[in-house]
């Protein structure tokens, strides 16, 4: 069995910054990619930022500059530090990882989700 649990979501006044973390947990034999989705109600999830294994990166155009995902693989760790944050960014925020597990099928997995706020 997998787990996925994220943290750090919160309420931050624009301009401010946030780090959002998860961790995976369980019998894991590997995992690939490592990512954050965000959603904001009546709209689909949407991509912010993805990391190989090897470390590459990809960010949604709206957060680049702005955002920055990185990863442990020792730790199986994924986190996401928002700077310069916009009420735009607010959403819950989703933690998903491709996990191959030590038996069964490699399978996404994602957190229960975080939510973010950026107001005055």
């Amino acid at each position: 069995q997998v787990h996925v649990v994220e943290a750090g979501g919160g309420l931050v006044q624009p301009g401010g910054s946030l780090r959002l973390s998860c961790a995976a947990s369980g019998n894991i034999l590997s995992i690939g990619r490592m990512g954050w989705y965000r959603q904001t109600p009546g709209k689909e999830r949407e991509l912010v930022a993805i990391i190989s294994s090897g470390g590459a990166s990809t960010y949604a155009d709206s957060v680049k500059g702005r955002f920055t995902i990185s990863r442990d693989n020792a730790k199986k760790t994924v986190s996401l530090q928002m700077n310069s944050l916009k009420p735009d960014d607010t959403a819950v925020y989703y933690c998903n990882t491709f996990v191959t597990p030590t038996s069964g099928v490699s399978t996404t997995y994602w957190g229960q989700g975080t939510q973010v706020t950026v107001s005055s």
